[in-house]
């Protein structure tokens, strides 16, 4: 398993990698395809059913390359629109859960049930996908199914808005792919000043500076 955006707060990344012997509950949870009006790269976009926190799956493709691009699109797009997520990687990088979520944004607001924030517990990827680390005994004492959902729904969009950042989600992924590397690392050559360009490549150009300036190889 490998999960990014621990806390799903904007401008903040954290890979970690964990294994377990069994499923997370969120593996286990029936999906609905998503129709698409061409399935690009060959890659299969499923949402959540029945689970406390709504998401999207990402599966197959014609290459891993596809499916990278069609997650790493979604998530800029997240990115770029100011939308928190939480990410989880499963299947050796088979299937992909897509996690747009609003925890942060209900508590900065004061809308989290005082209940929930008692018991400590910032849901993260681990949280959403089932893992659930209780840090009082109380509340491990009474943990259950409903409890654990309970806490979970706090993080998940409403129906409402989960289906227009899905909108969001599924006109990035159709609009294009995502630079690799190499492609901006070239964009960025081709957008530098010819002089400047000129003189990395030639050391011992002549260059007229200001008096006191000093010139390092």
């Amino acid at each position: 398993m490998l999960k990014i955006l621990q806390f799903g707060m904007m401008n903040r990344k954290l890979w970690q990698a964990y294994y377990l012997a069994l499923p997370f509950p969120v593996e286990k949870a029936p999906t609905k395809r998503v129709p698409l009006k061409s399935e690009k790269g060959g890659v299969k976009i499923s949402k959540l059913c029945n689970y406390p926190v709504r998401g999207l799956v990402f599966e197959g493709g014609n290459t891993l390359e596809d499916l990278c691009n069609a997650v790493g699109s979604s998530c800029i797009c997240l990115q770029d629109n100011n939308i928190p997520y939480n990410v989880l990687i499963a299947d050796c990088g088979k299937r992909v859960f897509l996690f747009p979520q609003c925890y942060a944004e209900k508590q900065a607001l004061g809308e989290v049930d005082q209940e929930i924030l008692d018991t400590q517990v910032n849901p993260a990827v681990w949280e959403i996908s089932g893992h659930i680390v209780l840090k009082r005994k109380q509340d491990f004492d009474r943990a259950s199914e409903d409890y654990a959902w309970k806490l979970l729904a706090e993080v998940s969009l409403s129906e409402e808005r989960f289906e227009e950042v899905k909108t969001y989600i599924l006109e990035a992924v159709a609009s294009g792919e995502v630079q690799t590397e190499e492609e901006e690392e070239a964009t960025v050559v081709e957008d530098e000043d010819p002089l400047h360009h000129s003189l990395k490549n030639n050391h011992d150009a002549p260059v007229h500076l200001n008096e006191g300036c000093l010139v390092l190889p």
